[in-house]
């Protein structure tokens, strides 16, 4: 069923091909290929506080964005979550460092990004490893200094 939402959201995408490094969009790059997501923006501590907490479900092309400046230690956790989520972290240069897949929902153990996080991107459970999302792969956002990026906007 997961091939089935990305095969769909790749379909919808497919015309939107110059619709990133906008504020609302993500786009990640590897190995794979690309895949872009509709993000809500958490960059304040109260919406990083609050996350997804009592979403009832979410579709496959939209997530959210956690920016942590300056780049910090982040970490999870899945209380009040109400779906499983895939969280995908990724240092001041959008390169991503760790991926924790199927956060299972309403569990308050802690998911440990390591150190240096600047942005935590929550998707679907299942989706990173469905779409072949690895660890190396870069993430492009606004957010990102163009100085550092691995991939800068332009």
């Amino acid at each position: 069923m997961i091939r089935t939402l990305f095969t769909l959201f790749v379909v919808c995408t497919a015309g939107a091909a110059q619709a990133t490094c906008r504020e609302d969009v993500v786009e990640l790059v590897g190995e794979f290929g690309q895949a872009r997501f509709t993000v809500d923006l958490a960059d304040e501590p109260e919406e990083r506080s609050r996350g997804l907490m009592h979403v009832p479900s979410m579709p496959s092309g939209q997530g959210m964005l956690f920016i942590y400046d300056p780049p910090q230690r982040a970490v999870f956790w899945m209380k009040n979550t109400l779906i499983p989520l895939d969280m995908i972290f990724a240092d001041v240069t959008g390169t991503i460092t760790h991926i924790h897949e199927n956060a299972i929902p309403m569990d308050e153990t802690n998911i440990d990004g390591g150190p240096g996080v600047f942005a935590v991107l929550e998707i679907n459970g299942g989706l990173s490893e469905a779409i072949g999302i690895s660890v190396g792969d870069a993430m492009k956002h606004p957010s990102f200094n163009s100085e550092v990026a691995a991939l800068p906007c332009e």
